[in-house]
């Protein structure tokens, strides 16, 4: 563990670029916003599997997820840039990309299998959660991340020692 932290997340010109950067606070709040949507769709889509009620309601959650994954993707990715000078998949945060990849994948291919009608309304439920568990693993690592990049820069002295 010391050692993950010897290697700071941010170069001292990355962390000022990333104080200074709009969509450093645009991610800091569509982040909790996204995991609360995450949540309560989780809820509602858990309600249909179980009672075979409130599939519209089930539905229009997962699409609102969705639409905040592919926001905060975006907007992440404009930071991303604006920090590390690339897109995506910067070094600092790359399993972290390719996870959320995944996590796109599976939403995208929701909406099209709920647009095209390939899949039963328990199957886009099903495939709902699914996606919400890789979300929920993409979540987990960015957590893990910024934390240990605030351990980093609380404690440089004793990772060193």
């Amino acid at each position: 563990m010391a050692q993950n932290l010897q290697k700071a997340l941010y170069t001292p010109e990355q962390r000022k670029k990333r104080d200074a950067s709009r969509w450093t606070l645009v991610q800091g709040i569509l982040a909790p916003v996204q995991f609360v949507i995450c949540l309560i769709s989780a809820a509602l889509v858990l309600r249909f599997l179980m009672t075979g009620e409130g599939y519209i309601a089930a539905t229009i959650s997962v699409l609102v997820k969705t639409l905040a994954l592919y926001t905060i993707m975006v907007t992440g990715a404009i930071w991303e840039k604006e920090v590390f000078g690339q897109y995506l998949l910067a070094p600092a945060f790359f399993w972290e990309d390719v996870v959320s990849f995944g996590v796109i994948a599976l939403h995208t291919l929701y909406l099209v299998a709920l647009f095209m009608g390939f899949m039963t309304p328990d199957q886009l439920m099903i495939l709902a959660l699914v996606a919400y568990a890789a979300y929920f693993v993409n979540a987990a690592q960015f957590i893990w991340k910024l934390r240990m990049a605030r351990l980093s820069a609380v404690l440089p002295q004793e990772v060193s020692a």
